[in-house]
């Protein structure tokens, strides 16, 4: 069933892990791929290759979401090569642990830049195209610590939280165009990890007695940005087989 067909998605973050595997669910249901990463260009260029193979047509893109002049440059680029913009998937951010007392203002400023201000950029650049679409979707990951707390993740807490904030905004804000907004929240799922396992894995467990996969955050995505979703729209999905109940 490809219910996204002669759709486009530009998903952020989605040269690995959750938002490779979000574009991969977005290709299998026909949607087209625009991937942004920040500097990996051999991850994401593969990435996109794998998309083609699965028949759609995809590209990656390497810009900082942060910065506003490469977020808008990068969304004309899309427009340009793909003609349109009918979903947007914030997923591009970074998760370090620090304790608080030794994290710095930078360091807090780079986490909120790139997950918050990342969204907000994104979701600015994109509007016109989402908004001509009729059926705009657009959808923020963000994360379970968020709403459970969690140790030496301030910065990282903070920025998810705002984001909660930001998809409640927006969905009131955008439904007279047509777009919806809705945050999906993973919670305790095996990606590959540059610094380890976190410190909330340690002390969460879930009722289904398992870690998550990107897999099932992409599904989740798939279903929402869907046909089935359209009644759907400034809500939290929790996907964390029941370490938190929202």
């Amino acid at each position: 069933m490809q219910e996204l067909a002669g759709k486009v998605a530009l998903v952020t973050g989605g040269a690995k892990n959750i938002g490779r595997a979000i574009a991969l669910a977005l290709a299998d249901a026909g949607a087209n791929i625009a991937v942004i990463s920040r500097n990996d260009r051999a991850t994401a260029d593969a990435t996109a290759a794998t998309l083609r193979e699965r028949g759609v047509a995809a590209e990656a893109f390497l810009a900082d979401v942060a910065n506003e002049e490469e977020v808008n440059s990068t969304v004309d680029a899309i427009r340009q090569r793909f003609g349109r913009i009918d979903i947007l998937v914030n997923n591009a951010a970074v998760r370090t642990e620090v304790p608080f007392a030794e994290l710095s203002f930078a360091e807090w400023r780079r986490i909120i830049g790139i997950a918050l201000d990342g969204a907000f950029l994104c979701s600015k650049a994109a509007l016109a195209p989402l908004a001509a679409a009729g059926s705009g979707t657009i959808i923020n990951i963000g994360g379970m610590t968020a709403y459970t707390g969690g140790e030496h993740r301030a910065h990282v807490i903070a920025a998810k939280a705002g984001l909660d904030g930001l998809t409640r905004a927006l969905a009131v804000e955008l439904a007279p165009q047509g777009i919806n907004v809705n945050l999906v929240s993973p919670g305790l799922i095996e990606t590959v990890r540059a610094n380890g396992t976190p410190q909330h894995h340690k002390t969460h467990g879930t009722l289904v007695g398992r870690r998550g996969t990107p897999e099932e955050i992409a599904g989740m995505v798939r279903y929402l940005v869907g046909p089935g979703g359209r009644y759907i729209t400034g809500q939290t999905i929790h996907v964390n087989g029941g370490a938190y109940l929202g």
